[in-house]
């Protein structure tokens, strides 16, 4: 006897097969508020058949990363740590300094930073892509606006 899965019971991996193409234009936004909701969007918390355990998010791209906007003094104040993988090299660059040499970064960390750090976490990134302008190849997917909450 077979019987067919109920539609209320939807797994996460059905979701697989549903992703979207989202857009943000990060102009004028702040980035901890626009990284948050980027990140769950990427998780899929945003779905009704969210499962911690599986990437059943949506794709992401952010234009105008170069006009993200950050609160307070975190221009002059907020350190950007790297090593570059040799002996004393650490390199540290505050946030307007990274802002000007590779505006994608600082969103890119911010929403990294919400993801979970394991394998999941590092697949969820592999879908957010970032522009410093307004311009982006990926038109064929047909993005749409993120809605706002």
């Amino acid at each position: 006897m077979t019987t067919t899965p109920s539609t209320r019971h939807l797994s996460a991996e059905a979701a697989r097969s549903a992703r979207r193409w989202y857009i943000v234009d990060a102009e004028g936004q702040v980035l901890g508020r626009l990284a948050s909701r980027i990140a769950s969007v990427l998780r899929g918390k945003n779905k009704a058949e969210f499962s911690p355990h599986v990437d059943a998010g949506d794709f992401v791209v952010v234009v105008n990363a170069a006009k993200v906007r950050l609160t307070g003094r975190k221009l002059t104040d907020k350190l950007y740590i790297r090593h570059t993988g040799y002996p004393g090299g650490v390199r540290r660059a505050t946030a307007a300094e990274v802002l000007g040499k590779h505006p994608t970064r600082l969103v890119r960390a911010a929403v990294e930073g919400m993801l979970p750090t394991n394998r999941l976490g590092r697949r969820l990134a592999t879908k957010l892509k970032v522009y410093a302008g307004p311009d982006h190849p990926h038109q064929a997917q047909r993005p749409s606006p993120l809605p706002t909450r």
